[in-house]
């Protein structure tokens, strides 16, 4: 993998009084280009807690930096008011969360941080996968020796896989280099290799429909709701989730519920629903069954009371 660039974060904290103000041109004030091992050292330094999140004081920290960054010295936390600097964050929240979470997370900071352009195109913000279950296609296909984890060399091949249409020349060095630094920037528990849920951070799907209010307690689930549900993994339409199809489905209630999951989690939580759901035992979900599913859930969720027509 690529050696890291540009010192420790100590020896930066030091030299810097504003971290973020070394990456501006000392005369014109605008940004450099940032490459990947400074995109890195920017989201490690202000995810502090490295929950893969800027939230809370540190994304009042990165504010405060990123707009007095603009000032050749710091002259004391005075230059932005508590009132103006609230103010200023409504308005930067508005423009960049894009989930609405009051948070940052590394592919929003890839968009508020001028990026080199094949790099940016890693975070795929213009063409989200569809669904969990065209992900755990792409999963299945780069988990080439079906380890149930996407490692290093892995990922360097899905890294190229998401470069292939660019229009500019990437170099084996170029390629080495993201591919340490998108694995230094998603591997959360630091074992070399992305999980399951490390990966979907990399790789979001468009929406996790079951994240939706109505199958959270807050409304009577419908047969529409169902019938939606049911057309959203039944890619094949042959009438029953399985596969890649129950693996996407499987993989969307996990994340309802857990952060960190791999695809052990996954088999675990596959015996479990099956066990509940399968009512014929063919190791698939059909309507009939994501139906008694759906309900039991949406009860469990909260005061819904089942399911109407």
């Amino acid at each position: 993998m690529a050696e890291r660039q540009g010192g420790t974060k100590d020896q930066k904290v030091a030299k810097f009084d504003n971290f973020l103000r070394q990456f501006r041109d000392k005369h014109t004030k605008q940004w450099k280009m940032f490459t990947a091992p400074q995109f890195m050292e920017v989201w490690k330094h202000y995810d502090s807690d490295g929950n893969g999140y800027i939230e809370g004081h540190e994304l009042d920290s990165f504010l405060r930096s990123f707009i007095a960054s603009i000032n050749s010295t710091d002259t004391g936390p005075e230059v932005i008011s508590d009132a103006a600097m609230k103010d200023l964050k409504v308005v930067f929240m508005d423009a960049f969360d894009e989930n609405d979470d009051n948070r940052i997370d590394i592919a929003e900071l890839a968009q508020i941080l001028p990026m080199e352009e094949n790099f940016l195109l890693l975070f795929r913000r213009d063409s989200p996968v569809a669904s969990s279950v065209e992900f755990m296609k792409i999963w299945r296909e780069f988990d080439k020796d079906c380890s149930g984890y996407i490692e290093a060399d892995e990922l360097k091949n899905f890294v190229r896989y998401l470069l292939k249409d660019t229009q500019q020349m990437v170099t084996e060095d170029k390629l080495v280099e993201y591919t340490d630094t998108m694995l230094n920037l998603f591997d959360n528990n630091k074992d070399g290799k992305l999980q399951l849920s490390e990966m979907a951070k990399l790789l979001p799907v468009k929406e996790n429909f079951l994240c939706r209010p109505i199958f959270k307690g807050s409304n009577t689930v419908t047969m529409r709701d169902i019938d939606r549900v049911f057309k959203l993994y039944d890619r094949d339409e042959n009438g029953a989730i399985e596969n890649e199809e129950l693996h996407g489905f499987l993989k969307d209630l996990l994340a309802l519920v857990h952060e960190d999951y791999d695809t052990g989690d996954l088999d675990t939580f596959k015996e479990a629903i099956l066990k509940c759901c399968d009512l014929n035992c063919d190791g698939r979900i059909d309507k009939e069954e994501l139906t008694l599913f759906l309900m039991k859930y949406a009860v469990l969720s909260g005061d819904a009371e089942g399911v109407s027509a």
